[in-house]
């Protein structure tokens, strides 16, 4: 991103009065190669290729503050294929991931499970050398890549052994599942240092974690929130991202505590509802439906339920218009000119 889109995000995160509301998206593999007319496969391994997909939607949507911006990933694949996970890549859709565990009685067998160095195992060794490669390109044209990204621990222990397992052993099995948490959190914390020193200019990290929301309050303090406190307050930057876009809001009380200054967070949810959740110290990134509306709608729809957002809103301080969770596949580009349309009919932009 270039400098005043940083400039910009760093006064959204320090709940800084804008002059606009400025508007961000998540957008990776789901939807990038799809929107530019390439293969999921290519976008994967010709590098050209990928960056020419990020500067074609760049240069689409100049109005646009990309996240994390020019993300090198490989679908949900880097973080599980560092533990063993065999991954199956096609040449339309994004990868799946095979689990190291059949069930939630394998937990027992936790020790023989060792933490992935993301510099050597898995896909995460090729995703810092293609950010080596491109970091020149991204700075000749006069942007920088600011922000690094990696899966949450609960999302990754998903991986590991299934999502209905991994909440069974939650439940059955606490003491191994913790231990499990233990190893994947470090995963993530070890990830994002890597990206970070691979890259020069590293001053934000995002979290992707769903599975948090699968949780109720009791579990989320137990197995989820010292977890990501720990990961968030072990970097420095000026941005801390959580993505979480299911509707379930448990843990909103607990996200200042976490230690973020930014929440994207899921289109179901009453936008005034949530920041009364998560008090006022945290930006908030949404929340217009990014699938039911942003994908699947009329430009016509985007526009008004972008304006209804706005409206309810009421205000230039602590927030990023966005969708509800990341641009899903088959997301049509005029949806996306509506959104920004509705903001500069709004009169803010």
């Amino acid at each position: 991103m270039d400098e005043i889109q940083w400039m910009t995000l760093k006064k959204c995160a320090a709940m800084e009065s804008l002059d606009h509301i400025p508007v961000g998206l998540i957008v990776d593999s789901p939807w990038m190669p799809g929107y530019v007319g390439i293969t999921t496969m290519d976008y994967f391994t010709l590098p050209e290729k990928w960056f020419e997909a990020n500067m074609q939607i760049k240069n689409d949507f100049p109005e646009i503050i990309f996240i994390p911006d020019f993300w090198v990933e490989y679908g949900m694949a880097a973080e599980p294929s560092g533990f063993g996970c065999r991954i199956n890549f096609f040449e339309k859709s994004t990868p799946t991931v095979n689990h190291i565990f059949s069930s939630a009685d394998d937990l027992v067998n936790i020790g023989n499970i060792k933490i992935p160095n993301p510099r050597t195992d898995g896909l995460m060794p090729f995703i810092l050398n293609l950010y080596k490669y491109i970091e020149p390109k991204v700075k000749e044209i006069g942007e920088s890549i600011k922000i690094v990204a990696a899966r949450g621990p609960l999302t990754t222990a998903s991986h590991l052994m299934g999502l209905t397992e991994f909440l069974i052993g939650l439940k059955i099995d606490p003491g191994n599942t913790h231990k499990l948490l233990e190893i994947t959190a470090k995963m993530t914390r070890n990830w994002l240092e890597a990206q970070a020193d691979a890259l020069s200019e590293i001053d934000g990290i995002i979290v992707l974690d769903d599975v948090v929301g699968f949780l109720s309050k009791e579990d989320y303090l137990e197995f989820a929130h010292p977890y990501f406190k720990d990961i968030f307050k072990s970097f420095s930057t000026s941005l801390k991202i959580y993505h979480n876009d299911t509707d379930n809001t448990a843990y909103y009380e607990f996200l200042e505590d976490m230690g973020i200054n930014m929440f994207n967070f899921t289109g179901k949810q009453d936008i005034l509802k949530v920041r009364e959740m998560v008090g006022n110290k945290i930006c908030l990134m949404g929340n217009v439906p990014p699938l039911e509306v942003l994908a699947q709608g009329s430009p016509e729809t985007v526009i008004i339920k972008t304006q209804e957002c706005l409206n309810m809103y009421n205000s230039k301080t602590g927030i990023l218009l966005s969708a509800g969770g990341g641009a899903s596949p088959g997301t049509p580009g005029d949806n996306i000119r509506a959104m920004i349309e509705a903001v500069k009919k709004y009169g803010l932009a």
